[in-house]
């Protein structure tokens, strides 16, 4: 690569930043989008409200006996209600009836508004994050998807808040506390639920009144919840939904992510987690859930356009009876966002989100997350900080990779003895063969595995990023040249027909990927000495990236983008180290003057030839 070709690159670099720079909106403008959503998203709450009430009144309407024009018929209409409500719902019988209203509770990230008819939050809207498909307002929780009760027993009769009418009383615009009457005055059940006034965080307390018949360890809080579908590639999200959970006393754990799982949890539960692709449902209680009774599921809905997963937890509290029990949890409900969830104090929270295990997750962590949050800071477009990113990373591996580039070289070097030891000995004496080529090196002052170590110090940063572009919620929806989402693939071109193990779309970042793979491997290959007895080798470093490009065409565009800068700058630094750093033409010049120099022999050169020596010996004996 020439001078020109360099300069040309850093102004296709300067252009990137100009235009992302210049199209970049005011402030003014992103407050009245801004504006804009929100009015969107309300009316979609009141939307949600009443489409809820008129479900429930089709449900009244249909379960309770057609009502007829006479008091009569009337009178045994309202009879047969009032002894159904007292038979089903004994002393909480007065929540038999009462009015079907929506308040709705907010904060500055959430908005959520609860059902007086069961207590139950009918809709969870977050308001900074938008649905892919049409940019509707992400909603995690809407009515009629699902179950969400508290369940006890009153005597031999088993009662579910679903079953109620509470009355309401809002707390400020953050909070509300709904009660369900009994035929005591002194005797309720009260439910209050209170956002923070600036996180993720709902406070959901139940508290029975009166009630000293009512065990408050067989309560039993019942969430089961569908996930909605909302991101760009369905696969990619429903593989990465699922039930995470962590008792007390041990490391979180989660069920399976590719078919439907059921776990009877063993021990004190301190959080269980329904997490979506970016999203996360969490119930938390620091002084654990009961492992008596208590259960998770996941079940996978495949056949479903609307959702993808639907999550279920039945979760038993630990409070000892008394006249007034307090049943008291947290609900995250809120992105799956690296620091959101580690500033949150909840012990492994963060483990939610999957940075890769061991040495990987570490990488993520103190190295790639800190730097990303840093350029972050700027509120440059994505593209620019995955290209920032990039060159911070090579810059930190520079010392590594001009290591790596140095043995290659010096072993390229002694090419012309290699070869005369091999023409010497021929394929006959290997023995003698190796023993003389290990004896070339060590008069040269060259380990031949100096070059492996530096490579392998270079991978688990090449995995870390594979693990991280596709949980970093910072690239949902960000848009860069003709990527529409970096979060997920880019589709340039869509197919008529679907390509197995490929797909039905072609995605322009990756196979720019995979043609810079090839170049890079073309240079390397150049760079490095070619080996004898591997004929294979060569195919196998050009199969690679056309693997890559079956393997990758899915997944997040930020991935493939920057394993794209990744290579291009590798390029570049590889050019740059032989032309003005490592001539190798002087180092073969020291290479040679090593040689005349008597060098004694390592402890790993000694072994080696030990090796070799009872190599020989063992196959004269064979003779």
């Amino acid at each position: 690569m020439d001078r020109n070709s360099i300069i040309g690159i850093i102004l296709i670099v300067a252009i990137l930043f100009g235009y992302q720079y210049l199209t970049m909106p005011s402030a003014e403008e992103r407050a009245r989008m801004q504006q804009e959503q929100d009015s969107i998203a309300q009316l979609a709450i009141q939307q949600q409200a009443r489409h809820a009430e008129e479900a429930l009144a089709q449900k009244r309407k249909t379960a309770e006996p057609a009502a007829d024009t006479t008091a009569a018929d009337t009178l045994h209409a309202d009879s047969l209600r009032s002894a159904r409500a007292q038979g089903h719902l004994g002393i909480f019988a007065p929540t038999a009836n009462g009015a079907n209203e929506v308040v709705v509770i907010e904060n500055k990230n959430l908005q959520v508004a609860i059902n007086t008819f069961g207590a139950r939050p009918n809709v969870i809207r977050l308001k900074d994050y938008k649905t892919y498909w049409g940019r509707k307002p992400l909603l995690l929780a809407v009515p009629d998807s699902g179950v969400y009760e508290y369940n006890f027993f009153l005597g031999n009769l088993r009662l579910s808040t679903r079953d109620m009418n509470f009355t309401a009383r809002k707390l400020g615009s953050t909070g509300v506390q709904l009660r369900a009457a009994t035929t005591d005055p002194g005797k309720y059940l009260q439910i209050t639920y209170q956002l923070d006034s600036a996180s993720w965080f709902m406070h959901a307390t139940a508290e029975l009144v009166g009630l000293p018949e009512v065990d408050p360890r067989n309560v039993m809080f019942h969430w089961d919840l569908t996930g909605f579908h909302n991101e760009k590639h369905r696969p990619t999200e429903e593989h990465k939904c699922t039930v995470f959970y962590k008792y007390l006393n041990a490391d979180r754990d989660f069920l399976s992510e590719t078919k439907d799982d059921t776990k009877k949890l063993e021990g004190k539960t301190n959080w269980v987690a329904f997490k979506q692709d970016f999203f996360t449902v969490a119930m938390v209680n620091p002084d654990g859930f009961s492992s008596s009774g208590s259960e998770i599921s996941v079940t996978t809905l495949p056949n479903d356009t609307l959702y993808n997963k639907r999550y279920d937890a039945k979760l038993f509290f630990q409070q000892e009876p008394g006249d007034h029990s307090t049943l008291a949890m947290q609900l995250y409900l809120g992105p799956n966002q690296y620091n959101t969830l580690r500033h949150t104090g909840i012990p492994e929270f963060s483990r939610i989100i999957d940075l890769g295990w061991g040495i990987f997750g570490w990488m993520n962590r103190f190295l790639v997350i800190p730097i990303f949050d840093f350029l972050h800071r700027f509120n440059l477009s994505y593209g620019i900080i995955i290209l920032a990113l990039t060159i911070a990373i090579k810059l930190l591996l520079l010392p590594i990779a001009y290591r790596n580039q140095k043995s290659s070289i010096r072993m390229r070097a002694l090419k012309p003895e290699v070869d005369a030891i091999n023409q010497k000995y021929g394929k006959e004496d290997v023995l003698k063969k190796q023993q003389a080529t290990m004896d070339l090196y060590r008069k040269a002052g060259v380990n031949p595995v100096s070059g492996c170590v530096p490579m392998l110090l270079q991978l688990p940063v090449l995995y870390a990023m594979f693990r991280f572009f596709p949980s970093s919620i910072e690239l949902r929806q960000q848009p860069f040249l003709w990527a529409d989402d970096l979060s997920s693939y880019d589709s340039i071109l869509q197919l008529p027909f679907t390509i197995p193990a490929y797909g039905s779309h072609v995605s322009l970042f990756t196979l720019l990927m995979a043609a810079s793979t090839i170049i890079y491997t073309l240079v390397n290959s150049n760079q490095m000495p070619q080996q004898q007895g591997m004929p294979n080798m060569k195919v196998m470093m050009y199969m690679f990236p056309v693997m890559m490009l079956f393997f990758m065409n899915s997944l997040p565009a930020g991935l493939s983008y920057y394993y794209l800068l990744a290579n291009v700058i590798s390029i570049l630094q590889m050019t740059v180290i032989t032309r003005w750093f490592l001539n190798e033409g002087k180092v073969r010049e020291q290479l040679l003057a090593n040689m005349k120099k008597p060098r004694k022999k390592s402890k790993w050169q000694l072994r080696l030839e030990e090796i070799q020596k009872q190599q020989q010996a063992t196959a004269k004996k064979r003779r």
